[in-house]
């Protein structure tokens, strides 16, 4: 469905949308504590216990207007604590009001998703909150079962809501307080908008809502229009950035021998934690493999994997277990993993803007962190794009020198080969399933249709 939807406004909602007057504030140079913007101490404890100190620019600017019921319009760059933004304040309404089915909170993506409810969780664990999760490749029925004892907070993906709004008896959003759509330019560049037209008529007009995103594209501001009445907007920054703890480099190499620097290059980090970008499901695969096979400990996250499988790879990253994660660019967005030390763009994006996304892995909520972007003969106008979109010049990464490179070439060649035979194996093993599957099958139709006849 286009953007269009979103934004079909009802008689009521265009005379709201009239009268909006939309005040701006500047989240930048706000130094204040939690309890200096009204934060109860219940919640105070909870933020000092999981190590938030103090509140980030976007948190000490937007709190306050949430505290006063206002709708809100959060536009704030990757890492800078919007989660803590919008859990805070609905929280804290939860221990005045004490509802249940009280907050949906709508996110693009099942990672995060997962994270939001495990933010939700570590403020709540003192007031016994009670949060689910609602998001594709997982059961239904058992989301069901989790839905009938009414959480306070619901995290989901749009198009598992709607399934649970349009199949799940009993089950509504009516009496919501909040919602929120975390990652909203995401949201709507997704196919979202038909899904995010039915939960909007299915919440009660009477509530407060939050919309947080990394820009204000022209959808964003229709779906603004259409959901939020005389809503603050809070701005960290206007145009894409990234934060100034932030060391970027690029290093510039023969395309032929890309993955050689690239184990150089991790030898040299041997000591940090990273994240490296590739630019599809195979290719993310096959590094990881190919890693593997080398001795890094590396895990793999893409989108052809299932759940299951994801929450594995992101729990054994989390947990330190393996020292690298090679992802696709479902990474990009909303992962809050503290411990990341370097962002390694492999393979440059395909669009330009998700490099802030990319980046935004790490030197987060005022840590320091590097980004080392590789540039070979063919990267150079998607590199100068990304340049002119952050607004500055990247400084060369030097610490691995050609002849360092090259000694590990072989190994590295190796390795490929190893990574290549071990997926082919592996995809041939799958497709001798399926086959296998299919002449069972096949078999038992074949022996059905025969006692049919024989019957008759």
């Amino acid at each position: 469905m286009s953007s269009e939807s979103v934004v079909s406004l009802t008689p009521q909602e265009e005379s709201i949308a009239e009268v909006q007057d939309i005040e701006k504030v500047d989240a930048k140079n706000v130094d204040v504590s939690f309890s200096e913007l009204g934060v109860s101490v219940d919640i105070c404890s909870a933020c000092d216990r999981i190590g938030w100190k103090k509140p980030t620019p976007i948190q000490a600017a937007a709190m306050p207007w949430a505290f006063k019921k206002r709708d809100l319009i959060a536009l704030a760059q990757t890492g800078s604590g919007k989660t803590g933004a919008f859990a805070i304040p609905i929280l804290q309404s939860l221990l005045e009001v004490k509802q249940r089915m009280f907050a949906v909170v709508l996110a693009p993506t099942r990672e995060l998703c997962v994270q939001i409810s495990e933010t939700f969780e570590a403020l709540g664990a003192d007031i016994s909150l009670q949060t689910v999760v609602l998001m594709g490749g997982m059961d239904m029925a058992t989301q069901t079962l989790q839905l009938a004892k009414k959480p306070h907070v619901i995290v989901a993906s749009p198009g598992r809501l709607v399934d649970h709004l349009t199949s799940t008896k009993g089950f509504h959003i009516s009496g919501i307080k909040f919602l929120v759509m975390d990652e909203a330019d995401r949201l709507l560049s997704m196919d979202f908008g038909t899904a995010i037209d039915q939960i909007l008529e299915a919440s009660p007009i009477e509530r407060q809502t939050f919309l947080f995103s990394a820009t204000m594209t022209s959808k964003v501001s229709k779906l603004q229009r259409a959901s939020l009445r005389k809503p603050i907007t809070v701005e960290v920054s206007s145009k894409y950035d990234t934060v100034d703890t932030l060391v970027q480099n690029y290093i510039l190499v023969p395309f032929k021998f890309k993955q050689t620097y690239l184990i150089g290059m991790l030898e040299q980090l041997s000591a940090y934690t990273g994240i490296i970008f590739v630019d599809t499901c195979l290719n993310a695969q096959k590094m990881s493999t190919m890693l593997r096979h080398l001795g890094f400990d590396s895990a793999c996250l893409h989108g052809q994997m299932n759940q299951t499988q994801r929450l594995h790879s992101l729990n054994q990253f989390r947990a330190g277990n393996k020292k690298l994660l090679v992802a696709t660019d479902v990474a990009a967005r909303g992962l809050d993993i503290p411990q990341v030390d370097v962002v390694i763009n492999f393979e440059i994006p395909k669009n330009t803007k998700d490099y802030v996304h990319r980046v935004g892995r790490t030197a987060r909520a005022g840590r320091s962190g590097r980004s080392i972007t590789f540039v070979t003969q063919y990267d150079v106008e998607g590199f100068q794009k990304i340049e002119t979109l952050i607004g500055r010049k990247l400084d060369e990464f030097t610490d691995v020198t050609e002849d360092a490179a090259m000694a590990l070439h072989e190994r590295t060649l190796e390795a490929l080969r190893s990574a290549h035979i071990e997926m082919k194996q592996k995809e041939d093993e799958v497709k001798k399933n399926v086959s296998g599957k299919k002449k069972k099958l096949l078999l038992h139709k074949k022996r059905g249709q025969m006692m049919l006849r024989g019957a008759h």
